[in-house]
């Protein structure tokens, strides 16, 4: 087995492992926070790291200037602050600042995609 093909593994697993604890979330968060033995008074911090791994991303993601990736981020930030604001706005919270970052990505998504088409 190659080492390239040892990564993709490695990527698929992960990316399965995400899924499965993606849909405990989403289906029951209750039980999606007890698979990852996650406690609510530690959530701020566990935001401050996600955080801070998604900006490492972007720029990373951007230092490394691959057109398709950073279109797939930007989607990926258009949908988490959708997504976000839609959860917000339905419980009756303000949830502009998350819909704005949805408009922001894809304003971004908007940009990397012309960019990708005139290339």
């Amino acid at each position: 087995m190659s080492l390239t093909l040892l990564t993709t593994l490695c990527g698929l697993i992960t990316f399965v492992i995400l899924a499965v604890l993606a849909y405990a979330f989403w289906s029951d968060p209750d039980k999606g926070l007890q698979q990852t033995t996650h406690r609510l008074e530690k959530l701020p911090l566990v935001m401050a790291d996600r955080y801070t791994a998604f900006a490492i991303l972007a720029l990373a993601f951007t230092l490394y200037g691959d057109l398709n990736i950073l279109i797939l981020f930007f989607g990926i930030c258009a949908f988490m602050g959708f997504a976000d604001g839609l959860i917000y706005a339905r419980a009756g919270h303000p949830h502009w600042k998350h819909t704005a970052s949805g408009i922001l990505s894809t304003l971004a998504l908007s940009v990397a995609l012309a960019a990708r088409l005139t290339a």
